[in-house]
């Protein structure tokens, strides 16, 4: 994390990592995607030449099919406004704290108990992870940039994502000025772009691009990544607690 390109890299690793768990806004972004697949054709009436009436059929299929693939990045999108919202109250009153060595390393040392415990956490529950949509809910009662955002505030690990691992990024990130910031940010929405989306995509599709077994390996690797992260923070933590 050394550089501009390097800081946009690991927080997208990180960030894959923490969309990936379950939690609301996979449950939701199921759910949606699930919601918007309904098929509206119509009757076409007796006397309606088969044909045409496949044609209309096919064309319903694919819009019921777009629906439910924007379904992820609508999601995202709600998700991504609360965090830019929170990234720039963060920097305007405590930016100039970030900075310093004592707070960084803190920050640097309860973010990396932080991840080591996520992670440890992520390698326990591998065995139990699914992408089952049964829980997920049966219909829509929000807008999904709606549901975005209040999933997001619902959810405590999101809370403490921020409040400990996030303040830490931007810790780092802030270094690099606001060019840092901004590839931290877009590092970290870019992997909840990607994951979210693929999901509502998969289910769009009408079958299982991503099977448990994907999926779980995905965590595993993501989980050694979130050890290895959890290790260099809490380093870099008492480095600047001795400086």
């Amino acid at each position: 994390m050394d550089s501009v390109a390097g800081i946009a890299i690991t927080s997208f690793l990180v960030g894959l990592s923490g969309a990936m768990m379950p939690g609301p806004v996979l449950t939701v972004t199921i759910g949606e995607a699930a919601a918007r697949l309904r098929v509206e054709t119509g009757s076409g009436g007796p006397d309606t030449p088969k044909d045409r009436e496949a044609t209309r059929h096919s064309r319903a299929v694919r819009r019921a099919q777009a629906r439910g693939a924007l379904a992820g990045p609508l999601v995202v999108l709600g998700h991504g406004i609360l965090e830019v919202l929170l990234v720039m109250g963060v920097v305007l009153g405590l930016g100039k704290l970030l900075v310093l060595g004592p707070v960084k390393g803190v920050i640097g040392l309860v973010g990396g108990v932080a991840l080591v415990w996520m992670g440890m956490g992520m390698l326990r529950s591998l065995k139990a992870l699914t992408l089952s949509g049964r829980d997920a809910g049966a219909g829509r009662r929000q807008h999904p940039v709606l549901a975005g955002i209040l999933t997001s505030l619902s959810n405590p690990y999101w809370v403490m994502w921020w409040a400990t691992i996030g303040l830490g990024y931007i810790a780092v990130s802030m270094q690099f000025g606001f060019l840092g910031l901004l590839s931290f940010y877009v590092g970290h929405i870019l992997s909840d772009l990607a994951w979210y989306s693929s999901i509502s995509v998969a289910l769009a599709m009408g079958h299982r691009l991503i099977t448990d077994r994907v999926y779980r390996g995905m965590v595993a690797v993501c989980a050694c990544f979130l050890l290895g992260f959890g290790f260099y923070f809490g380093y870099d933590g008492v480095k600047n607690l001795v400086a």
